[in-house]
């Protein structure tokens, strides 16, 4: 009698744990090994691909990194700011933005090139990006982390969504904030990621109100180091076209380093929303800029861990989306 009580609850049993367990892969959490069978060499792919875009294009890092972080801030990390327009798609790469601004999508389609001829229809272009950050900021001098894997691809795109929803360069420190909360990230995790903008460029567009009418007095920020402003003013003419560009870091323009925040303590930030995060009287920033400016392994170990922070935000996992073959569209359109 035991063992055939036994022996049905045992069945029972096992029925559940495998039911358990398919409800639990479904919503499964990203982790570091999900490609370590089926595509074991994807990491030193990326990051072969990116080494070769770096020698002919130092800024393609910093524009690479930003493309993780403005697709994970619309509807999470999903890859949805890759594909282009179609008769039912509105490319989020034409929200305000990122027209004529978001690069290295070529680097992105290489990059996949490279994965499919090695391991076809394994590695999801929402990973590409997320390895593709990390590769760039390490290969450029700073920190590396462990990138956590197992993201799908969306089968859509929400330009409107990208529009509201990634912060801009002149808006308040209180509203950027707000946004960072919004997709669950914190006050250290946005002055950390602010700190991307240690490398790479910015065009004149984005910051010339500062440097000529700021916030519609007639005269510059005076927030402003006199002497950088005079700096801008030659890069950035009142009459210009507004798509010449600048460096966000003046000291150490292609080295990733915390001399981003030290810019800020010199009145050296180059957007708005830069020098808000040190200028903003009380903000709770302040002495998070001051630590990263005199740590720098501070400032990194916080960037790391923001960047797997920010990699979570609501991932397709599972059987949801697909894995695209071409990152620029869905599957069978």
């Amino acid at each position: 009698m035991f063992s055939s009580v036994f022996g049905s609850s045992s069945y029972f049993l096992s029925i559940f744990f495998v039911t358990t367990l398919l409800i639990y892969q479904s919503k499964a959490q990203l982790n570091a090994t999900f490609y370590d069978t089926t595509c074991p060499n994807a990491s030193t792919i990326v990051r072969t691909v990116i080494q070769q875009a770096i020698q002919s294009d130092i800024r393609i890092g910093a524009s690479l990194l930003r493309l993780h972080f403005h697709d994970c801030f619309v509807d999470g990390c999903d890859g949805s700011l890759l594909l282009d327009n179609s008769a039912t798609i509105q490319s989020e790469k034409d929200a305000a933005p990122n027209t004529n601004s978001t690069r290295g999508f070529d680097v992105v389609d290489n990059i996949k090139t490279a994965l499919e001829n090695s391991c076809p229809g394994i590695v999801s272009c929402a990973d590409i990006l997320a390895l593709a950050a990390e590769a760039s900021v390490s290969l450029q001098g700073g920190p590396s982390w462990t990138v956590l894997l197992g993201r799908r691809d969306s089968l859509t795109a929400n330009q409107s969504g990208a529009n509201t929803s990634i912060p801009a360069p002149v808006e308040t420190l209180s509203n950027i904030t707000a946004k960072f909360n919004a997709v669950g990230l914190n006050t250290n995790d946005l002055v950390a990621l602010s700190g991307a903008h240690t490398f790479g460029r910015a065009q004149c567009r984005l910051f010339s109100s500062r440097l000529y009418n700021f916030s519609g007095t007639g005269n510059p920020d005076p927030t402003l180091n006199s002497s950088y402003l005079t700096t801008l003013q030659q890069i950035c003419p009142q009459s210009g076209s507004g798509f010449n560009v600048a460096n966000l870091d003046p000291t150490t323009p292609d080295t990733f380093d915390n001399n981003y925040f030290s810019n800020l303590q010199n009145n050296q930030g180059l957007l708005q929303s830069d020098q808000e995060l040190l200028s903003t009287t009380g903000a709770p920033t302040i002495s998070i800029v001051n630590t990263f400016s005199s740590n720098q392994t501070s400032f990194f170990q916080s960037f790391a861990q923001s960047m797997i922070n920010m990699g979570n935000i609501s991932p397709l996992t599972g059987s949801s989306g697909e894995i695209r073959s071409n990152c620029r569209k869905v599957n069978g359109s």
